[in-house]
């Protein structure tokens, strides 16, 4: 039995293939009768870590709702860089974003690809992650439900809001503004959504590019209850520690985002309340309690992770291209709701698109990198054509008609 995370942020199926000192468990593929290795190397790397394994193929089956045995693209992995962590409790992960970040290529066929292909299922999955309110450091998972092919009505409340999907390869979406404590930022919508704005499961934090987590944090210094706090606690190297009995929540403001509504003239808003991002991570002795701060700075993306995903039941709706949010009945502290949804909102003061119509993700970078290489190997190769063919006419060398090795081809070839 092996626990996965789930990983709307990339696209690969991989499981632990050897021990390692930080997984209590792992898929030995010499043991199983089904699993085929295909004997291609794949290494994926993340914001944090790395791995390099081995694809394969093996089949699985559904334990609820999904009957039948499908054959799936997974990956065991046999090197590993900051990717197992001690302390965690999971032994793989499942990628469910696009076949544009699967790797080595976008032709490795996606776990969820390969479900909605053989087991004819809607192209359509869901998810509910819970904990808010609870230690990070708590014991085993805190809960929570993936749903593949369709929506629960049981792990939501209220409407489903739904925001379109601007690129196929992460979860791209589109924001409009931030506000904190009701006040927007005034920036520019380019500047939340530099060089892409994403919803990953897979990241923990709630990441904002530099200049919109600068300005988040000089909003929320500003309008706390708390006149004096270190540095080291926004950039995440500090914890804050208050008396057990208290609960420091209410000294901080809501956050809300605002995301394009599929009616683009419309936007609605996510909110989160400080119970989502300051988060307990550590007891200290009988009667302190101590925090984290659940953002942090980027420098390629907004990525709304699970600060913000816990507090609501997210919708990936791939055949319609659109996510979806909804508040999440385990979003609550102390009996209390800990996130908002509320809409719509003219988009009349925000730009008519706040996303670059140019992006340079990597599926467009390999295109291009192929690109190159064939011109500069259909240049090199009119050099050599040009240098085999017989001169014309007879001409004597002179000492300084030399070919020697520093002006050669042998020394400057292209590789």
């Amino acid at each position: 039995q092996l626990n996965i995370l789930v990983d709307t942020g990339s696209s690969n199926f991989a499981v632990a293939g050897v021990p390692d000192p930080d997984v209590t468990s792992y898929f030995n593929a010499e043991l199983s009768s089904t699993y085929r290795s295909e004997g291609i190397e794949v290494t994926v790397k993340y914001s944090q870590g790395s791995w390099t394994g081995v694809l394969g193929t093996d089949v699985i089956t559904m334990p609820k709702g999904i009957y039948g045995s499908y054959t799936i693209n997974i990956a065991t992995i046999l090197e590993s860089e900051n990717f197992f962590l001690p302390g965690v409790k999971w032994h793989g992960i499942l990628g469910l974003a696009y076949d544009a970040l699967a790797k080595p290529s976008s032709s490795v066929e996606t776990f969820f690809d390969s479900l909605v292909r053989q087991a004819k299922i809607p192209n359509i999955f869901s998810l509910q992650m819970c904990g808010a309110g609870l230690p990070v450091s708590g014991s085993g998972t805190n809960g929570g439900s993936l749903v593949l092919g369709g929506i629960e009505p049981s792990l939501y409340t209220g409407d489903i809001w739904y925001t379109p999907i601007k690129e196929e390869w992460y979860y791209q979406v589109e924001i409009l503004k931030l506000e904190v404590g009701g006040q927007n930022l005034q920036l520019d919508c380019r500047e939340y959504n530099a060089d892409k704005a994403i919803v990953d499961s897979g990241t923990t934090l709630l990441r904002l590019p530099e200049k919109v987590f600068s300005a988040v944090v000089q909003a929320i210094a500003r309008t706390s209850l708390i006149q004096e706090f270190s540095s080291g606690f926004w950039t995440g190297s500090q914890l804050a520690c208050w008396d057990k009995t208290e609960r420091p929540w209410s000294l901080f403001p809501k956050l809300s985002i605002y995301l394009r509504d599929e009616n683009s003239s419309r936007s609605f808003r996510i909110s989160i309340l400080p119970q989502l991002y300051i988060q307990p991570i550590l007891g200290i002795g009988e009667n302190l309690q101590c925090y984290r701060f659940g953002i942090s700075s980027s420098t390629n993306a907004l990525v709304i992770g699970a600060t913000v995903m816990e507090g609501f039941y997210v919708i990936f709706d791939r055949a319609q291209r659109r996510v979806g949010f909804a508040v999440s009945p385990c979003a609550e502290a102390d009996g209390s709701p800990v996130s908002e949804i509320e809409g719509p909102f003219t988009t009349a003061d925000v730009a008519s698109n706040c996303v670059s119509s140019v992006s340079f993700h990597e599926p467009v970078l390999w295109i291009a990198s192929y690109a190159l290489m064939s011109l500069c190997g259909v240049i090199l190769l009119v050099l050599i054509i040009l240098l085999l063919i017989p001169p014309r006419c007879q001409h004597r060398y002179t000492d300084n008609d030399v070919v020697n090795d520093e002006s050669s081809l042998v020394r400057h070839r292209w590789k």
